[in-house]
């Protein structure tokens, strides 16, 4: 049932999971404690899209990113949150070979889509300080919506590439992925066939989705700083910082977390640590993002206490 050889070929149907911790007297505390996280990230993120769809004064391309931060965000936390959590209360961790490849599918395309979108965000507000007489122009509804449309697009491109040759390794017996969720690094170190093209690719899109972001993310800032600084009032420049201060804090821990799992050498890297990092850019941030976005942000307090007001008044 778990794994037949023909020839040459072995297919397996099943995987066991790891999960965070073998310890079982903590399985009942992170159940809780995930449980917890992710009723507040559904509700965080669920809630920033309902504010911003129903508050008209939040209707403009700064809000319109966020609110697809905040689904990128919900979606990367439901990928993995729901399986973790069955398997804090399941003796054996047993995730089946098409869930899993479904599961890395899915993570691939979030995980890519919030790198981009948060360049994107960066690049808007890169557009509102330093010309805004001509944000509405350069942030027309055309120019924004291909940005949203084209993360997405290049996000999938990105999931299809990298799933569809990890589907083409081979995988001989009921192994154990050393990991909570299915990644590409812990999958390959189970690989009984030839791992090169899935490495090379990695090193190729690691580059694409990490340094040309943060590229992105960095020039944005330098140039945004410069015009901070050139402003005559103190005023101006505390509100132009105030605009911004929330997306460098969200910049700051996704790409911290994401650098960590992917960037350290095989020689210091150690799965557990990719575990204590993983749990940050899929748990914890999408839980921070809109806690940081709606506590740093007038206008999102602002349109929240219009809401509450009008369903007070109802």
């Amino acid at each position: 049932m778990k794994n037949m050889t023909a020839g040459n070929h072995c297919t397996v149907t099943e995987f066991i999971l790891a999960g965070l911790s073998e310890k079982p007297e903590l399985q009942m505390p992170l159940f809780l404690l995930f449980i917890g996280i992710y009723v507040v990230t559904a509700a965080g993120n669920l809630g920033m899209i309902a504010l911003i769809v129903l508050s008209s004064h939040l209707h403009n391309p700064m809000y319109y990113f966020l609110s697809s931060l905040s689904f990128i965000d919900f979606c990367q936390s439901t990928v993995v949150t729901p399986k973790m959590l069955v398997n804090f209360v399941t003796e054996k961790n047993l995730i089946s070979y098409t869930e899993c490849m479904t599961q890395l599918y899915f993570f691939i395309i979030f995980g890519v889509a919030e790198c981009y979108m948060l360049a994107a965000m960066a690049y808007d507000r890169y557009v509102a300080i330093c010309s805004p007489l001509l944000y509405s122009v350069t942030m027309s509804y055309h120019i924004y919506s291909s940005l949203i449309a084209g993360v997405y697009i290049f996000s999938v491109i990105c999931a299809s590439v990298h799933t569809g040759f990890m589907i083409r390794i081979q995988f001989c017996k009921l192994d154990v992925i050393n990991h909570y969720f299915c990644d590409l690094l812990p999958l390959l170190k189970l690989a009984h066939s030839n791992t090169y093209i899935n490495e090379l690719l990695i090193l190729i899109f690691d580059i694409l989705i990490i340094f040309v972001p943060t590229l992105t993310i960095i020039t944005s800032y330098i140039f945004i700083i410069d015009s901070i600084l050139s402003l005559q009032s103190t005023q101006g420049r505390s509100k132009a910082f105030s605009t911004c201060s929330s997306h460098i804090l969200a910049v700051g821990i996704y790409f911290g977390s994401v650098a960590f799992m992917y960037l350290q050498p095989s020689s210091v890297k150690s799965m557990d640590q990719g575990k204590v990092s993983s749990v940050f850019y899929t748990t914890v941030v999408p839980m921070l993002n809109p806690m940081i976005y709606s506590l740093r942000n007038k206008d999102v307090t602002v349109a929240l206490k219009k809401i509450l007001q009008r369903k007070t008044f109802m």
